[in-house]
């Protein structure tokens, strides 16, 4: 039986790796994927402290795996599938075996929303993308459109002038949700055109985008615009759908923890994008990650005695 689980690799989860692995814990992270999380899509990250000329995700993460692996912490390639929670009774279940842990950690997560509107389940990866790091290459001299308001959509937008000719910001609002510079940013861009109380309706094309229909919320007008992709950036949906019925989650999904990232269960603790927060950054999951990890060692501390 181990100490500690922690199952996600991205900002948090690898922090709490680090500072468990550094506590000396019996820690293993537990990743389905490649370790970084959501920030390995991430063109520049120019807000984490420390790198005043900005640093791409990539590189971030790929520091923050080595640091944590110096300090001995195993990374193991694994998905989970399933838990078993209790106060006395930790179970991870995953597709290379069960392992049964005193203390649990989840940093799983969150995926983008989808709009849910016609078109756009038949046309992902033909056109329809939620990561502009990874197909705005594709559209070289395009017109595409960007859906959203906050600051992952206008940050995505920017990246997409690199390539396409013209860039649409679709937002349903008068208003953007992003940070003022990043307003500033796009609004003053000349390849930027923002439709303002917008929202799309459906997505044309069969095998390829072609087009995005669009209505207006004031006047209930619809149009048409003759794009070539369409990139969605509406918020993201947590990863908690193997712990629904097991720990107390928000309306929305999300884990709800106290100050020191502990859950319902004692000694299940959560920290990053899947925790009920207002604010998703780099900075904060690191932060959480650490309080997540002192507390899950305290927790240890405690049962052993």
């Amino acid at each position: 039986m181990r100490d500690l689980i922690i199952v996600g690799g991205g900002p948090a989860g690898l922090t709490a790796g680090l500072y468990a692995a550094r506590a000396r814990v019996d820690v293993v992270l537990f990743e389905r994927m490649a370790p970084g999380g959501q920030v390995l899509l991430t063109d520049i990250v120019e807000n984490y402290p420390g790198f005043p000329d900005g640093i791409s995700g990539f590189e971030l993460m790929d520091k923050m795996k080595r640091q944590a692996e110096s300090f001995g912490l195993p990374i193991e390639n694994r998905e989970v599938r399933g838990f078993t929670l209790s106060p006395d009774n930790k179970v991870v279940s995953t597709d290379k075996g069960d392992e049964q842990t005193k203390a649990l950690i989840l940093a799983c997560g969150a995926n983008p929303k989808k709009l849910g509107i016609e078109g756009e389940q038949l046309l992902i990866g033909k056109g329809v993308s939620y990561c502009a790091t990874c197909d705005g290459p594709f559209y070289r001299d395009q017109e595409v459109a960007v859906i959203g308001g906050g600051d992952t959509a206008v940050e995505e937008a920017l990246f997409l002038t690199r390539f396409a000719s013209k860039v649409y910001l679709i937002h349903r609002r008068d208003q953007l949700r992003a940070t003022k510079i990043l307003q500033e940013r796009v609004i003053g861009h000349e390849k930027v055109h923002i439709l303002w109380d917008t929202i799309p309706v459906k997505i044309l094309g069969q095998t390829g985008v072609e087009g995005i229909e669009i209505q207006n919320v004031k006047t209930g007008k619809t149009s048409v615009l003759r794009v070539q992709g369409v990139f969605v950036f509406i918020g993201f949906e947590p990863n908690s759908e193997l712990i629904k019925g097991l720990l107390e989650l928000d309306n929305r999904g999300f884990i709800i923890t106290n100050a020191e990232m502990e859950t319902s269960v004692p000694g299940v603790f959560a920290a990053g994008d899947i925790r009920s927060k207002n604010l998703r950054q780099i900075s904060n999951a690191v932060g959480e990650g650490a309080t997540a990890a002192f507390a899950a060692e305290r927790y240890l501390e405690n049962i052993h005695g």
